[in-house]
């Protein structure tokens, strides 16, 4: 008896000792590789979600068209282009588009980016309660068009720059997180 219980504990013992670097190295620590893959999988799901949600809410292919968040002294802008001069379809339903937001903006609206991100970008809270001090005008732009947000109050700059930031980085556009000129 004692030996099966010796030998019970001892296998016991040699189990859990097995399992500690089985642990140390599974895909939940954070600087194992695959746990790095798991983290690029779901970014990457993440974004193709973006890309999808955006193609449906925008109504252009992001693929065939290029987004600019850039922020500036007085606020930002948000500007997109068709990226051949021939897509006129893009061009137009971008135009479209970007006139819709600077509407939707001015009145408070900012569903079109909560269904494309699946959240509420940050900002946005803010610049619903700050709508009277945002101006939001649409321009059109070779190949596309813009939307440009002014403000004189600093807490409604500060929205707008946060919400810029977030979109440049859901977006995958490489623009500078800093305010254009400073």
């Amino acid at each position: 008896m004692k030996t099966y219980g010796t030998l019970a504990i001892s296998a016991v013992a040699l189990l859990l000792g097995a399992s500690v670097p089985a642990q140390e190295a599974s895909p939940s620590c954070p600087h194992h590789p695959a746990a790095s893959r798991a983290s690029d999988g779901h970014e990457s799901d993440h974004h193709a979600g973006v890309d999808a949600r955006g193609d449906k809410v925008m109504g252009f292919d992001h693929a065939r068209t290029t987004h600019h968040f850039l922020l500036a002294a007085a606020g930002g802008s948000i500007e997109v282009t068709a990226n051949s001069a021939e897509d006129t379809a893009s061009r137009d339903a971008i135009r479209a588009h970007l006139a819709h937001i600077a509407k939707m903006f001015s009145e408070g609206n900012f569903e079109a980016p909560m269904l494309i991100h699946d959240r509420v970008p940050p900002g946005v809270p803010v610049m619903k309660g700050k709508k009277a001090g945002i101006q939001w005008k649409y321009e059109e732009i070779e190949k596309g068009g813009r939307v440009v947000a002014t403000t004189k109050d600093p807490e409604a700059l500060s929205a707008i720059h946060e919400f810029l930031r977030f979109q440049i980085a859901d977006h995958r556009t490489g623009d500078p997180e800093t305010v254009k000129g400073m």
